[in-house]
């Protein structure tokens, strides 16, 4: 395992098999398997320690009070983003899902109205359905300059859906599978529409330790009180340090009514999250920036090389370079692969992505793909879509 946290780099694709996470079980093994949005990279050494040091201690009790958690999130937060995080107000839950439903439990009632904007990450829908949300959908429309993000929010559409008797409105922020982070600018305005209308924003926040330098990631709960009188922010480290095995998130507040309302929540979110997973959260926070860089390095790497196999290879692919995180979103509609091209693509490439329409039923010739691998594979990737056709 001496693998340093200052050099990363993706096992070949027959240790790779050896995985037993969904990713790796989930097709035969002459499919390429690109969709759950995992990483390849062996995590970092300062979690790797941790854990092999509670194995070796027998240290897998039961999950009671972790003052450590809060900390290590503060601390990530305040060097990261700048934001000064009360590490009080931070709570643990099982995963994101699990913390999304029971903030929804407490905040809504079954028919009440939640907003989102697709395509976004397909959980959101069951998330929605579990709590017998009454979804309002505002996409965003692909309009924009393509030199920038060609990614565009419905804002006359949002604001009537505020208007309309919304209770919450689910935000993606940085945004999966778009790669798109929201401006500083374009929150505020949610939070003055939410104040306006007496909105709660959730913010799921997960991929937000994998942006890309040159971009800005702002927190929703840093944008001061009038953002911490609407919003809650959940999130994990199980994206950007890999580690959604471990089950553990966070639900992160910063005033104290609504603290007070998630005191409501049930005794259970708290301890149904892992040990294992609370220490290697708090862990990763306090001490993985040097792992994270370096995968972020290696990331940056794969983004642009897809922008280049795409040119040269599917010209006609339409990719939009992410601003964040692992996820490309390829528009295969010149490619005439049918109804759903991710079944062709299994079927005659052998190779597996997310299917568009999973995001949002008009992105039916989309297909999500995972770069978080080895430059090898994600070029195997694309010769094997070029095959399919």
């Amino acid at each position: 395992m001496g693998m340093s946290d200052h050099s990363v780099s993706a096992p070949n694709l027959a240790e790779l098999q050896t995985h037993r996470s969904e990713k790796w079980r989930g097709f035969p093994n002459d499919v390429l398997p690109l969709p759950v949005a995992e990483m390849d990279f062996p995590v970092a050494q300062p979690i790797r320690e941790l854990l092999s040091e509670m194995v070796a201690r027998s240290d897998l009790g039961y999950l009671a009070a972790i003052p450590e958690l809060g900390k290590g999130f503060a601390h990530f937060a305040g060097t990261r983003w700048n934001w000064e995080v009360d590490p009080l107000q931070v709570r643990a839950a099982t995963d994101v899902g699990v913390a999304v439903v029971e903030i929804l439990r407490v905040f809504t009632q079954p028919g009440d109205s939640i907003l989102l904007s697709s395509p976004v990450y397909h959980n959101f829908y069951n998330w929605i359905n579990e709590t017998k949300l009454n979804l309002v959908d505002v996409p965003f429309e692909r309009t924009g300059d393509e030199s920038r993000n060609p990614w565009e929010i419905n804002w006359d559409g949002i604001e009537k859906a505020y208007a309309s008797g919304l209770k919450v409105h689910i935000l993606c922020s940085p945004h999966n599978p778009l790669g798109r982070i929201y401006s500083k600018e374009e929150l505020l305005r949610l939070v003055a529409l939410a104040k306006r209308y007496e909105v709660l924003i959730i913010s799921d926040e997960i991929h937000a330790p994998l942006t890309f330098k040159g971009n800005t990631f702002t927190p929703m709960l840093s944008l001061g009180s009038d953002a911490e009188a609407v919003a809650i922010t959940v999130t994990a480290a199980s994206k950007g340090w890999n580690i959604a095995g471990l089950k553990c998130a966070i639900i992160v507040s910063q005033n104290e009514e609504i603290k007070s309302k998630l005191a409501t929540m049930p005794m259970a979110v708290h301890y149904r999250a892992s040990l294992l997973g609370g220490f290697a959260t708090a862990v990763a926070f306090a001490e993985g920036e040097v792992w994270l860089d370096t995968v972020m390095e290696n990331l940056d790497h794969n983004r642009h090389m897809i922008k280049e196999l795409l040119s040269s290879q599917l010209p006609s692919v339409r990719y939009h370079i992410p601003d964040n995180s692992y996820l490309a979103w390829l528009d295969l509609e010149a490619l005439n692969l049918g109804d759903d091209p991710s079944i062709t693509l299994i079927e005659k490439g052998r190779v597996a992505f997310n299917a568009g329409h999973t995001f949002g039923k008009q992105c039916s010739q989309y297909v999500r793909l995972n770069f978080a691998t080895s430059p090898t594979i994600i070029t195997e990737a694309i010769h094997r879509i070029s095959r399919a056709i």
